[in-house]
């Protein structure tokens, strides 16, 4: 029989996970696979460590990674990929905008012979402003990337074996695991569904941390911006041996009177201004590199609970060595 691994992220979550829980094990009841639920508490400071260890305790299914620390949404996925045992795995958040119900849907492509489903948001329940935002950022990163990623497609995903494989043999430290996903290729397919909005708690996501989302995915898939450097290099020389014909014609047909000053100004601030652009595309890319060669792992791992793979007795905490080698 197949076995289906559930990887959920989890980040002070105590409101909504006994919710979480009774709609995914209703979920499981209905497919015809044996389901290992791989939590991943990302330095949670609630008690969702307490409710976690519980669940644990409860159902033998239940697995727990504990990080030292919050690593980050994209590193506690990771783990979870990197930790788990099943034919299949799915990624999914905790927080019920990633409805368990579409787990089955999931896997009957996946029996079809899909290596990667995963789920297309049609429509979100949220303001208008973020619809609109959500929808052109996917639109631009597919039309900037080298390569073909799926638009209005999250994490939320089921990925092989043979797909889980593929992505613990990236050394990458700054992950953007849907970009990942699209690369390592595979037959994949999409199943559309309407995200919710929150019903629990309040998102630890804002405007600041969508636009550094938002930069991590271009800044990673895409060297459009590295190219922009030089059109913008060309457009600035073309304009300013344009200027300089132009003022040598008027120079030459009617001298100016002593003046200019506005004009130097603008010049200057604009010039000001595109190096300035040029020097943060650079310094991103540059940042990006300085984080890969410190060679550091993806994250710490305090305790395992339910661990099939038991450590020896005298192992402190766990590295996140394999996906970070």
């Amino acid at each position: 029989m197949a076995t289906l691994s559930i990887i959920v992220p989890v980040y002070n979550e105590e409101e909504v996970l006994p919710e979480f829980c009774a709609r995914l094990r209703a979920a499981l009841t209905t497919v015809p696979c044996a389901a290992e639920i791989l939590f991943v508490d990302d330095g949670s400071l609630d008690s969702t460590p307490e409710l976690l260890e519980k669940l644990a305790s409860e159902d033998e299914r239940v697995r727990v990674l504990r990080f030292t620390r919050n690593f980050g949404h994209q590193a506690a996925l990771c783990a979870g990929i990197d930790h788990c045992t099943g034919d299949a795995a799915v990624l999914m958040d905790a927080d019920l905008q990633d409805p368990p119900e579409l787990i089955p849907q999931f896997l009957e492509k996946w029996q079809q012979g899909y290596e990667v489903v995963y789920g297309v948001r049609t429509k979100r329940e949220a303001t208008r402003f973020l619809q609109v935002a959500y929808k052109a950022f996917y639109r631009v990163f597919r039309a900037l990337s080298y390569i073909d990623v799926p638009r209005d497609a999250g994490d939320f995903s089921l990925m092989d074996r043979r797909v889980v494989d593929s992505l613990n043999l990236m050394p990458e430290r700054d992950r953007f695991l849907r970009g990942l996903r699209a690369w390592v290729g595979f037959k994949q397919i999409g199943v559309p569904y309407v995200r919710p909005e929150r019903m629990f708690g309040v998102t630890t996501n804002n405007l600041i941390k969508n636009i550094a989302w938002a930069r991590k995915g271009i800044f990673s898939f895409s060297y459009v911006p590295l190219e922009l450097i030089s059109y913008l290099a060309f457009g600035v020389t073309t304009l300013a041996a344009l200027a300089l014909v132009f003022y040598l014609v008027v120079y030459f047909i009617r001298p100016p009177a002593v003046g200019g000053v506005m004009t130097l100004i603008v010049v200057t601030l604009f010039l000001g201004g595109i190096q300035l652009l040029c020097l943060a595309i650079i310094g991103d890319y540059l940042g990006r590199v300085f984080e890969e060669v410190k060679q550091r792992p993806l994250f710490v791992v305090k305790s395992i609970l339910n661990d099939p793979r038991p450590k020896p007795p005298d192992q402190g905490p766990v590295n996140g060595s394999r996906t970070a080698s």
